[in-house]
């Protein structure tokens, strides 16, 4: 499994920042994207949690409190290799029927 920060850059042509690409490497590597948040502790199983990502449905590997920060929620959802090369795509999450914010990846 390979650890990466999520990185961005300033594009002074759109003039904005812009996430650099997630590189989901070898077919071997198993990649994760962690997002926090608040209230997902709260959730009734973890089924009742789950990501859209791309418009694929993916399961959450976790969700739950954050080991170190009180009041952070730490969700970990495994990448699917089908996303490799899938450019900006929008990351929708809910947890009990409420959604989150929607907020956009982008993959190498």
């Amino acid at each position: 499994m390979r650890s990466s920060v999520l990185r961005v850059k300033y594009d002074s042509n759109q003039n904005k920042v812009v996430p650099l690409p997630i590189d989901l490497g070898p077919a071997t590597d198993d990649v994760y994207l962690l997002l926090y948040g608040t209230g997902v502790r709260n959730r009734t199983s973890l089924t009742d949690a789950q990501a859209n990502i791309g418009g694929v449905s993916i399961p959450l590997a976790y969700a739950g409190a954050h080991c170190c920060f009180i009041g952070v929620d730490q969700i970990n959802v495994k990448l699917p290799r089908s996303l490799a090369g899938s450019g900006d795509v929008d990351v929708a999450l809910t947890v009990n029927g409420v959604s989150a914010n929607i907020v956009k990846v982008n993959f190498k």
